[in-house]
């Protein structure tokens, strides 16, 4: 019987197994933040176990509240600042330097096929695109993983989802991963790992890859994991050393599931018949196609988050403000990923583009997702946003939030309304999809 990529890398990672049920793994990774990571900090200064495990395999960032809006957020950070030079992680990426942890440490090549990590961040599970496994975890199980480097699991089965056909313009992975969701339900996938395959998935860009896998938890999942391919080299080739980009595929197939491996699931789904979709309601499986919701009124447009805030993502919306303004009474927010991603898209115009649409640009960083800075609602406001939660409140005590794909919510900002991306525009940019 063969076995799934997840069951090869737990049993490739195992430490213990005190019981049936439970595995030990090692890990290659611990990520950190300024929001979940203090926390730990301090209970382990209080526990005399100020310590870590190896500090080249911790990376640390501020990303939440970038730069800090107030006294508690600046304690947060300095928290973690101290803590990084006590310990000489060099992996820290402090304010001008940062980026949302979720598409910065994969960035910097942090992440690689068959890697066990683990992060304080539900959407740890972002970095599952790389073949890795990757989940988010409470505070307890982080400070383990600081101290020993280690993290106790329970051995997740996997579902396997093939993405069958190809993609229509205008449709992208945001839409694929909200249909995905649908289908399961927010509970369908729990203590699962969706195991992302077919065409689709395979012609996906890594950062195409990462919104799928990003969104996994929505679902209720452990984890997402793609496949590890050429995709994966090329993007990971500034960093491994390897004599040839085949001799690194080679290497890395052996982080692919077995073509006789047991799901507990299969589902096939025609992503040629998909169309843009958006999120109604405070549920990221409560989807309807966006034509549906068109003229559906708005207050704010929010494109970041580590879902939907990489080059293509800006790309993609840019196709459809250039040249254009945002809708009077509209407030237009754009975060880039990280500040590479800012720079990128500085020498590319793209800045430009959003500011002179009207978009307010901001810092890299978090902060509107979760409603704690740079694009908190009021009350009775509606955002068509292409951050990862529907949430109620979510953003802001009071607020509702669409969830789309960023060239859905650029068309949405130019209308004042939610509207369909016209796929016209899209095709002339040359955005990857």
């Amino acid at each position: 019987m063969g076995k799934t990529l997840t069951e090869k890398i737990f049993e490739s990672h195992v430490k213990d197994r005190p019981c049936e049920d439970t595995w030990v793994l090692s890990l290659d990774a611990v990520f950190c933040h300024e929001i979940t990571t203090p926390i730990a900090i301090n209970d382990l200064a209080e526990r005399k176990l100020d310590r870590v495990f190896d500090p080249s395999k911790i990376k640390a960032v501020i990303d939440h509240i970038s730069p800090a809006k107030d006294s508690k957020s600046a304690d947060q950070g300095k928290i973690l600042r101290d803590w990084a030079k006590r310990h000489n992680i060099r992996d820290f990426f402090d304010i001008g330097n940062n980026g949302v942890c979720h598409a910065l440490f994969p960035e910097k090549g942090f992440v690689r096929p068959g890697y066990t990590l683990v992060m304080g961040d539900s959407h740890t599970c972002t970095h599952g695109a790389f073949g890795a496994f990757a989940a988010g975890v409470g505070t307890t199980d982080l400070e383990v993983g600081i101290l020993k480097g280690v993290c106790a699991f329970k051995k997740p089965r996997s579902i396997r989802i093939n993405l069958n056909g190809k993609l229509r313009a205008a449709v992208y992975s945001k839409d694929v991963i909200l249909a995905v969701i649908a289908m399961l339900g927010v509970s369908g996938a729990t203590d699962r790992v969706i195991e992302f395959r077919g065409a689709v998935t395979g012609g996906m860009s890594m950062e195409g890859r990462m919104t799928l896998c990003n969104m996994a938890v929505e679902a209720g999942a452990t984890s997402g994991v793609c496949m590890p391919d050429m995709t994966t080299v090329q993007y990971l080739w500034p960093f491994i050393k390897y004599a040839s980009k085949e001799e690194a595929l080679a290497d890395f197939q052996m982080w692919r599931s077995d073509e006789d491996a047991v799901y507990d699931a299969v589902y096939n789904i025609d992503c040629s018949a998909l169309e843009p979709l958006a999120t109604v309601a405070y549920k990221p499986d409560e989807v309807r196609p966006v034509r549906e919701l068109a003229g559906t009124k708005i207050d704010q447009v929010y494109i970041g988050s580590c879902t939907n805030g990489r080059m293509e993502d800006l790309r993609a919306a840019a196709a459809l403000i250039r040249g254009k303004k945002t809708a009077e009474g509209l407030r237009a927010i754009l975060a880039p990923a990280t500040q590479d991603v800012y720079r990128r898209a500085l020498q590319e115009g793209l800045i430009a583009d959003f500011a002179d649409a009207g978009f307010c640009v901001v810092s890299p960083g978090c902060g509107a997702c979760l409603g704690m800075s740079n694009g908190v609602l009021s009350e009775g406001e509606v955002c068509a946003a292409t951050t990862n939660r529907n949430f109620f409140g979510r953003m802001g005590r009071g607020g509702m939030i669409h969830l789309m794909s960023p060239a859905s919510a650029a068309a949405s900002a130019v209308a004042g309304c939610i509207a369909v991306p016209e796929a016209a525009a899209l095709d002339a940019s040359g955005a990857v999809q």
